[in-house]
């Protein structure tokens, strides 16, 4: 039963994605991307985010993936959202699928199912915009260094402006 639950948690979030005209292309012509469902954000000062996603290769998935990020800055509060990786080419998949370890800065605010970000890191810099869960809604952007990332806010209240790390680990299938 976890496993079935599982799966639909994974459809459901490729299918919000795949609402919005700017995100579809992203699938029409990337070479693979990694979807986590849920990852969870809270912070006071020091903050800190986890979720669980797959990883594919064109329609297949290729393995299981986790995301941590610590943080430490001007931060409060918690939310929760959805985010997809898009991998322009197999070196950028590759990158990825190796685990390899980002810093980053991140100015964003999040305000129930309405959120704005912008990142700054040493993959290059990213922009996007959700209006909430019923609208796909987003930026319109392109790959930075082979990938592209939309979040899509599913609720919370978090103001943050910190310096952090990112750690993605790949487990193939």
């Amino acid at each position: 039963m976890a496993a079935a639950a599982e799966i639909e948690d994974y459809s459901a979030t490729i299918k919000i994605f795949r609402e919005s005209p700017v995100v579809e292309k992203f699938f029409n012509n990337s070479y693979g991307y990694a979807v986590f469902p849920l990852i969870g954000k809270g912070g006071f000062v020091v903050g800190g985010s986890y979720g669980k996603g797959q990883v594919y290769r064109g329609a297949a998935v290729t393995g299981k993936s986790s995301v941590i990020e610590g943080t430490i800055g001007f931060q409060a509060g918690g939310q929760a959202f959805s985010e997809i990786i898009f991998f322009q080419d197999k070196r950028a998949y590759d990158e990825f699928t190796s685990g390899n370890f980002e810093f980053g800065a991140t100015a964003q605010a999040v305000a129930i199912t309405v959120g704005a970000g912008a990142r700054a890191g040493t993959t290059g810099v990213s922009a996007g915009v959700s209006t909430g869960p019923e609208s796909g809604s987003h930026a319109e952007t392109k790959y930075s260094k082979g990938m592209v990332v939309f979040v899509h806010a599913k609720g919370g209240l978090m103001y943050e402006f910190s310096v952090g790390g990112q750690k993605f680990t790949f487990e193939p299938l």
